[in-house]
């Protein structure tokens, strides 16, 4: 079986899940939507591979128009959380299963108008709406849920991230979407009006809510403890400078609450400096299971040896853990999706 596939948008992430897909003998790109000036450009050219006849497009209707199993939708950021949805939805009725890299973990936590436009649009469709990813998509919703299957009771699952940001080239995703270089003074970084904030408390919120709906758990609220950390001197990264004193380090918590205590904790930690950290060279994420008994758990993600490109083993691994996610969101009732607890590897997409 082939699966007929729109990627949408192009940036690293994009990018990366465009190749994977383009690759994939089990996957055909029949469409390409993209931003700013890649419009009329081969998806071949794009990706850096051998011409495909798919052109890039920056017309919606173009892309509606097509027959396809799924749209990969990976729009960068743009605060508030949800400003994609109108897409979505467009996408879902017109008879597109969709997967996100960036948030829609368990759509069904919200309840009213935007719960009830994305059931319709699914219903009207026929299709689904599913979450794939690193985090959020694989490291809280699937691992940490999985290791606590040794568990006998469960005090508190806490699952911490930290990203090294340096390489990250786009200014204006850096120093306005994910908020570096601000002035500590001027921000209140638990306000959810503050631009990060609006766009990443909604995401995280859901993922907390796939995993007390994986655990069994009545997830009362979501609490924020987010904290910025100045910069100790001048820093020069990809995107530009930090002046000395202004935010260079980011630690987004959520503390998801269960008969009125913290039970589930996401700590994400983006930096441009190693100063703040709470442990020198800390993995990429770092599980930590508090029960009966106990699990601690490090991962870090590796490219495989002789792979040159400049793709990071993090964006391979978001556009592996999209292409195993393919045939589960084509195979679903309509509706709204919370990722299963295992999309693992095989060697036929079919055989999922």
């Amino acid at each position: 079986m082939t699966f007929r596939v729109i990627q949408w948008a192009t940036g690293a992430m994009g990018k990366a899940c465009l190749r994977a897909v383009l690759d994939h003998p089990e996957a055909e790109l029949v469409g390409l939507y993209v931003y700013g000036d890649k419009a009329g450009r081969d998806a071949g050219e794009i990706a850096r591979r051998e011409p495909t006849g798919v052109i890039a497009t920056r017309d919606i209707g173009e892309i509606l128009a097509l027959d396809a199993d799924v749209v990969i939708h990976c729009a960068r950021l743009a605060p508030p959380y949800g400003s994609h949805d109108a897409e979505i939805l467009q996408l879902l009725a017109s008879g597109k299963n969709v997967i996100s890299i960036n948030g829609y973990s368990r759509p069904s936590h919200w309840t009213g108008e935007r719960r009830e436009a994305m059931e319709a649009a699914c219903r009207a469709g026929g299709t689904s709406l599913m979450a794939a990813g690193l985090n959020p998509g694989f490291a809280a919703e699937q691992i940490a849920v999985v290791a606590t299957g040794v568990c006998q009771a469960l005090d508190h699952v806490e699952v911490v991230e930290s990203v090294d940001c340096r390489a990250v080239r786009n200014p204006d995703y850096v120093f306005r979407i994910l908020g570096f270089g601000s002035d500590p003074a001027d921000v209140d970084p638990n306000d959810p009006a503050w631009g990060p904030a609006s766009s990443l408390n909604g995401m995280y919120e859901e993922v907390l809510a796939a995993m007390a709906k994986h655990l069994g758990l009545a997830l009362e609220r979501v609490e924020t403890d987010h904290r910025v950390f100045a910069a100790t001197q001048e820093l020069g990264v990809a995107a530009g400078v930090i002046p000395e004193g202004r935010i260079g380090h980011v630690n987004w918590r959520w503390n998801g609450i269960v008969e009125g205590q913290p039970k589930l904790t996401m700590s994400i930690h983006w930096w441009m400096e190693e100063a703040h950290l709470d442990e020198p060279d800390p993995p990429l994420w770092r599980i930590r299971i508090k029960g009966h008994p106990g699990v601690r758990i490090s991962i870090d993600l590796e490219k495989r040896e002789g792979d040159t490109t400049a793709t990071s083993a993090e964006q391979i691994g978001v556009a592996g853990a999209v292409l195993n996610a393919i045939p589960h969101v084509v195979a679903a009732a309509p509706g709204l999706m919370t990722r299963p607890l295992a999309t693992p590897f095989r060697s036929r997409l079919a055989d999922a």
